[in-house]
């Protein structure tokens, strides 16, 4: 780990920016996106004044902004967010979206996932010992209802497990046709799992496969740090390095980087 992060040292940015772009590009424009906590709400700022200005973010405690906060956030309730939002209102009020079916997608963070893209937030071993976690708050909503979800963690085997000890927030299940069988939405489900090495996306049966490698990560990095035999893509690419105009954004936002660092 030591060597790849000299290596993007070198390259002029640091794995969590890259994070943050590839979160970002995951935004489309004009869609309504939930925000999540951390990294994602950065990515969602730079995506905002990069290439997807129409979108909308919605935050769990009612927030919906149509413009990008203008100072970097902490969390979803900071002054910054709630100044100048298109509206304040209640959990109630973008839950209804995503129980609409109008929400395209949402950003989860997770404890644990597992081959099937199934996260856990309930419980994890700290010292040896099990520790209860924050839980789901609204990502289990997000997960079953927004029409495709992306999670962002760090790229460890011990978090990327084969199958996670508890599911907070389902992804595809035990595999092909699981989410239709609980009768979730048609074609919703994990688009991408963005780590410190790489980004995952999923097949039609439903299970991770290595998409990319981030720039001086190598392939065996990558399946020695996976708790299962991770698929590698056919054509595995390498994840495009953040952009001037990117770096710009999170810079501005994030000068003394509280976030990427």
């Amino acid at each position: 780990m030591g060597s790849i992060a000299q290596t993007e040292t070198a390259r002029g940015y640091t794995r969590s920016e890259l994070m943050v772009a590839a979160a970002g590009r995951e935004v489309r424009d004009g869609e309504l996106v939930f925000v999540g906590m951390r990294l994602p709400m950065l990515g969602f700022m730079v995506a905002k004044r990069t290439h997807a200005p129409n979108a909308v973010g919605l935050y769990e405690n009612g927030v919906i902004r149509t413009t990008p906060a203008p100072e970097l956030l902490y969390t979803m309730a900071d002054p910054p967010n709630l100044r100048g939002a298109t509206q304040l209102g209640q959990m109630l009020d973008v839950m209804n979206l995503l129980q609409q079916g109008r929400v395209q997608a949402g950003f989860l963070g997770a404890a644990e996932v597992d081959r099937f893209g199934n996260l856990n937030t309930t419980w994890g071993r700290r010292g040896g010992a099990q520790t209860r976690l924050p839980g789901s708050g609204g990502a289990c909503d997000i997960a079953c209802l927004a029409q495709r979800t992306v999670a962002l963690l760090a790229h460890e085997k011990a978090r990327l497990v084969e199958r996670v000890t508890y599911i907070t927030s389902p992804g595809y299940g035990a595999g092909d046709g699981w989410r239709k069988q609980q009768g979730l939405r048609a074609g919703s489900g994990p688009a991408a799992v963005i780590t410190t090495m790489g980004v995952l996306r999923f097949g039609e049966d439903g299970e991770a496969f290595l998409a990319s490698l981030h720039p001086g990560v190598h392939v065996e990095d990558v399946l020695s740090n996976t708790g299962w035999t991770l698929r590698v893509a056919d054509r595995l690419v390498e994840t495009p390095a953040p952009t001037a105009a990117e770096l710009a954004v999170m810079r501005e936002l994030d000068p003394k980087r509280f976030w990427t660092k």
